[in-house]
């Protein structure tokens, strides 16, 4: 079946309608987000690098990013793809912090937690079994039940099953260049510039890959949907004359 679509972008006023109905929700969490992942570890690290050391700093300003992260967990209230995948990362990252070693390896081996979970994504697509559908199930899961079925409804479609693939194996490869790009970035930055530039490079590339991934997605399974929905309409018997 062709993927070309019936509507090939978003129109801009669905499209600002979106960006509102998202500031609306998630925008007061925005600052917190900033001031727990960014502000606050860079203040910890300073403040803390000369009685302490710079290994014990560096892992007491790794401290809320990932509380933060355990929290927001607990408040899911739910184990599903996505919980896993992060509760993964989460523990990857404290084997990390109890490593031992100088802080130069330290900050190579918090990195290599990212290289990590984009391999999970890559081996999920190698056995085909694309880890971007089970999080993107779990994401739906929480959604009107209309929107779910359709979800279900799309996912042995050979548009959709591709489109699964193509999505996890562009994360994975993501993941991977990030990874590579931040262990490079901790050879020639120090420290204190580390704490600003990898922050930035990480919500960089989460955000542009995010978007891709929306416009990606809506592009190529808005007319599957809408030719699913399209065929389990009810046929309506022709007017006699």
């Amino acid at each position: 079946m062709s993927a070309a679509p019936l509507s090939s972008h978003i129109h801009p006023c669905e499209a600002l309608n979106k960006v509102w109905a998202w500031a609306r929700t998630q925008g007061p969490h925005v600052p917190a987000e900033l001031g727990i992942n960014f502000a606050l570890p860079y203040l910890i690290y300073v403040q803390a690098e000369r009685p302490l050391g710079q290994v014990p700093a560096f892992v007491a300003a790794s401290a809320p990013p990932m509380l933060w992260s355990v929290v927001r967990l607990a408040r899911r209230r739910r184990l599903d793809a996505f919980s896993i995948l992060a509760l993964t990362g989460i523990a990857l990252s404290m084997l990390a912090y109890l490593g031992g070693g100088g802080i130069t390896f330290l900050r190579i081996r918090e990195r290599l937690v990212t290289a990590v979970i984009g391999l999970i994504f890559l081996a999920s697509a190698a056995i085909d079994k694309p880890l971007i559908y089970h999080l993107a199930r779990a994401r739906v899961r929480t959604r009107p039940s209309s929107e779910a079925n359709a979800f279900d409804a799309m996912r042995e479609h050979p548009v959709f099953r591709r489109t699964m693939m193509v999505l996890t194996l562009v994360w994975g490869t993501v993941l991977l260049g990030e990874a590579a790009i931040s262990v490079g970035l901790v050879f020639v930055l120090s420290i204190r510039q580390y704490w600003v530039a990898n922050p930035i490079l990480g919500y960089g590339t989460l955000g542009i890959t995010t978007a891709w991934t929306y416009r990606y997605a809506y592009r190529r399974l808005t007319p599957l949907a809408a030719s699913q929905v399209k065929a389990s309409a009810p046929v309506r018997p022709a007017p006699r004359d």
